[in-house]
């Protein structure tokens, strides 16, 4: 038998160069085209067996390839996997509604590349073997063709139907117009983490015992089908609306909370279910489960066990976060964050002993935009650690100026993401940036939010202490909003706490705030640590901090972040008569 014929496309030739290393112990021709319209030119010089196909390719891309190879009865039965780094569940439904017979994600993994080519090459195979046969095994043909379908509209695991099944059986549904239907996605929890603990072989008998537990709450006409690795998705009918579909979603939920017994393990995963109900705005299955995708999504960010019902608002939300999350990209790339400064009084002298750098973002068409409105855009995208180191220089320039004209007294806080923490360069970096800007790290203090320090203790402490080894001081911002144990804070190396603002607002001894905040500076007091107030915009909470011995505090009572031309104006001049020190409203 010939070697099979593999063609690779691909404006990337690095990318060819991955998958023709992964494949080079098996005996495939393989050959490369780096761009759509020169992969159609080959075809009939190569007569392909297998296409691997990239998605985002300038000029013609995967998708268009994909659609005008199934679209020719010459070349739609060669099988096509995209290549691809997209994960959203939209792009992948327009990668099989362009007729995609299959998809490896980037980066490449060697077994799942092997597995899926293997795979492919036997339904090709099978398919000329189908194609050979004469009239006269026409019952044979009809028989492997059966078999065939199987494969397609079955999953050979679960023996559930397959995505396919599920996608036809929509189809059908939409074009006879009864549209009292739901279509379910279930998607497990942390699967990637089960995966990678136990294997496929304790994976795979997980999913069968999570199909075996859905299928009781299947009524007559209802199909569950396995959708995906770790997803499964329900077609409903007869469904009046939604509140008639929340207690049967929640009993679903539910019957993940027992745990499941596999191989001698018990083993607890959850869930999260999003719920699209049938309308006569949906003209094809893709539509629907590209929004069962974004209802997943908000299901996903509410936390485990949650559900969510799509309506229009969360499409319009979703194209929103794409815009911003595309701004964002481009903000980085035309350097348009920039830094405010909040001053960090000491509230016994009121004298400006630092400064807060706080980022704001000056976009051309937007204006000045709040941190509230995109750093948790950035969070979620990972932008957050170039922006962050962004500021981070940023700041210690401008520190560095202050420190030349003689305000040596001066420290400045950068705030740190919990991704930032993760990020395996953060020390290199921060080290880098200090010889760069030629600040003493003795001036800087690095700023994690309790909640972010508790969802990785262990590593947060291993990096702290390298940042404190560089005489840089670490302090937990919002202190009190977590959920922080006193044997951790005792381990952590902090030099300061930052009262959450919260606690600030309206601060009267018979109130509990006040309490708080008093626990909070007799903690420092006995941990060593110094105590600093956020969120100070009234005398009377000044007075009331005062009268508690805080010793630091930051507000809108002294200014608000502002940029440094303006501290250097009011708090920065050596000539400023006494009282232009007492905090004043901006």
């Amino acid at each position: 038998m010939n070697p099979a014929t593999v063609l690779v496309v691909d404006d990337e030739p690095d990318n060819f160069d991955v998958i023709e290393t992964l494949l080079n112990a098996q005996d495939y021709n393989l050959h490369y085209a780096n761009t759509g319209e020169g992969a159609i030119a080959v075809l009939d010089q190569l007569q392909p067996d297998l296409i691997l196909l990239d998605v985002m390719m300038p000029g013609m891309d995967g998708i268009e390839v994909c659609r005008r190879l199934k679209a020719s009865q010459k070349w739609s039965p060669i099988p096509v996997i995209i290549v691809t780094s997209l994960t959203e569940k939209k792009d992948l439904a327009r990668c099989f509604e362009a007729g995609a017979d299959d998809f490896i994600s980037k980066p490449v993994s060697s077994l799942e590349l092997l597995a899926r080519v293997r795979s492919m090459l036997r339904i090709r195979e099978q398919y000329k073997q189908l194609q050979g046969f004469n009239a006269h095994l026409e019952a044979t043909v009809q028989k492997r063709t059966a078999q065939l379908q199987k494969m397609v509209f079955q999953d050979a695991l679960t023996q559930l139907p397959s995505r396919a099944f599920l996608t036809q059986k929509l189809a059908e549904r939409l074009q006879s117009g009864d549209l009292s239907f739901a279509l379910i996605t279930i998607d497990c929890d942390q699967f990637k983490r089960l995966l990678g603990s136990f294997g496929d072989a304790i994976t795979d008998q997980l999913l069968i015992a999570i199909t075996e537990r859905l299928q009781p709450y299947l009524r007559e006409g209802d199909i569950l089908a396995r959708t995906g690795i770790d997803e499964f998705g329900l077609l409903l009918h007869r469904v009046d609306d939604q509140t008639s579909i929340q207690p049967y979603i929640q009993k679903i939920l539910s019957s993940f909370d027992p745990p499941f017994a596999v191989s001698n393990f018990e083993v607890f995963v959850s869930a999260c279910a999003s719920i699209v109900l049938g309308n006569d705005t949906y003209k094809t299955p893709a539509q629907l489960f590209q929004d069962a995708g974004i209802a997943m999504y908000h299901a996903k960010e509410s936390g485990n066990d949650r559900y969510h019902v799509f309506d229009a608002q969360m499409h319009q939300e979703m194209i929103d976060r794409l815009a911003l999350e595309n701004d964002l990209k481009r903000a980085l790339e035309r350097q348009e964050f920039i830094v405010h400064y909040q001053p960090i009084i000491n509230l016994k002298t009121q004298a400006i002993v630092g400064l807060e750098a706080l980022t704001h973002w000056q976009n051309p068409e937007r204006g000045m935009v709040s941190p509230s409105l995109f750093i948790p855009c950035m969070e979620t995208t990972g932008l957050i650690v170039p922006m962050g180191m962004m500021i981070f220089k940023q700041a210690c320039q401008q520190l560095y100026r202050w420190h030349q004209q003689g305000w040596t007294e001066l420290t400045m806080s950068v705030n740190l993401s919990v991704q930032q923490f993760a990020c395996p360069t953060l020390v290199e970096d921060i080290d880098r940036i200090l010889a760069e800007t030629s600040i003493h790290p003795a001036c800087l203090k690095l700023e994690i939010t309790e909640s972010a320090i508790m969802n990785n203790i262990e590593a947060v402490i291993a990096i702290a202490e390298q940042l404190r080894s560089r005489q840089i001081q670490i302090s937990i911002d919002d202190f009190g909003t977590g959920y922080s144990s006193l044997a951790y804070l005792h381990q952590l190396p902090i030099d300061n706490l930052k009262i959450d603002r919260s606690f600030i607002t309206q601060i009267q001894p018979q109130q509990s705030q006040y309490k708080v905040v008093d626990t909070i500076i007799t903690l420092g007091n006995h941990l060593d640590l110094t105590v600093t107030a956020e969120g100070i915009e009234t005398v009377a909470e000044l007075e009331q901090l005062q009268q508690l011995d805080c010793e630091f505090g930051q507000g809108y009572l002294f200014s608000r972040p502002v940029r440094a031309e303006a501290i250097e104006a009011k708090f920065l001049q050596r000539d400023r008569d006494v009282d232009s020190c007492l905090p004043y409203y901006e």
